[in-house]
C-alpha cells in the first residue's frame, strides 16, 4: 500500500478543488483526523497494516466534498474505489476503508474496532480545548448552506450534538469525555445568558 504516494496526491486535489466555503471541512481537518486516528491507534495497539488503512481511510473520509455536501461519505467512498487500486490497495483493503468511512455517518454506527477508531478520530475535537475554535469554523460553513441562521441557533444545535453523541473507543473514552461534558456546560451556560 503506497500511503504516503495518495498521501500527496489526495491533500493536493483537495486543497485546490474544495470549495473555498468549506471553513471546517478542509484540508486542515482532514490533517487533524489523520493526526488523531494516529493517536487512538497507537493506544489501541493497531498493527501496522491496520494503521495504514486507518490512515488511508482518514485521507479520503471527506474527500465527497469534493462533489458536494449530500451524501458526501457515500460520495468519499467512490472516491476511495476509483483511486486506490493504482497504489496497491485489494479490494478487500478498500471494502474495509470504505466501512471506516461510513463510520464517520452522522448519527455514528461503526461496526468493527477499526471503524470505531476512525469515528472517535473524527470528532476527537469534541473533547479538545480548540472545540470552540474548531466549532466556529463548522458554524460559518453551516450558516452558509443556512443551517445555522443565529447563535443561539448554533448553541442549541451544539448541544443536542454532545448530548446524543458518544465515544466508541476506550482511548478516545478516557482521554475526551471529560473536556466533551465541560465543553457541553459551557454551552449550556452560554444558553442561560442569551
Amino acid at each position: 500500500m503506497e500511503y504516503n504516494t495518495i498521501k500527496k496526491i489526495i491533500l493536493k486535489k483537495l486543497k485546490e478543488e474544495l470549495p473555498e466555503h468549506l471553513s471546517y471541512h478542509s484540508v486542515a481537518h482532514v490533517k487533524d483526523v489523520v493526526a488523531a486516528t494516529e493517536k487512538i491507534a497507537q493506544a489501541e495497539n493497531i498493527t501496522e497494516s491496520q494503521l495504514t488503512l486507518l490512515k488511508t481511510a482518514a485521507l479520503f473520509h471527506d474527500s465527497g466534498f469534493l462533489y458536494g455536501s449530500k451524501n458526501h461519505e457515500e460520495k468519499s467512498c467512490e472516491v476511495a474505489q476509483e483511486y486506490l487500486p493504482s497504489y496497491g490497495y485489494t479490494q478487500d483493503d478498500i471494502d474495509r476503508i470504505k466501512g471506516m468511512i461510513m463510520a464517520t455517518k452522522i448519527p455514528q454506527s461503526p461496526k468493527n474496532h477499526l471503524e470505531e477508531i476512525l469515528a472517535d478520530a473524527d470528532l476527537d475535537y469534541l473533547g479538545r480545548d480548540d472545540f470552540f475554535t474548531i466549532g466556529n469554523r463548522l458554524y460559518n460553513e453551516l450558516a452558509i448552506f443556512g443551517i445555522v441562521t443565529s447563535d443561539r441557533a448554533w448553541n442549541l444545535l451544539q448541544e443536542k450534538f454532545l448530548e446524543s453523541h458518544h465515544y466508541f473507543t476506550q482511548t478516545a473514552i478516557a482521554n475526551r469525555s471529560e473536556k466533551k461534558q465541560k465543553n457541553l456546560e459551557l454551552i449550556k451556560s452560554k444558553l442561560i445568558a442569551m
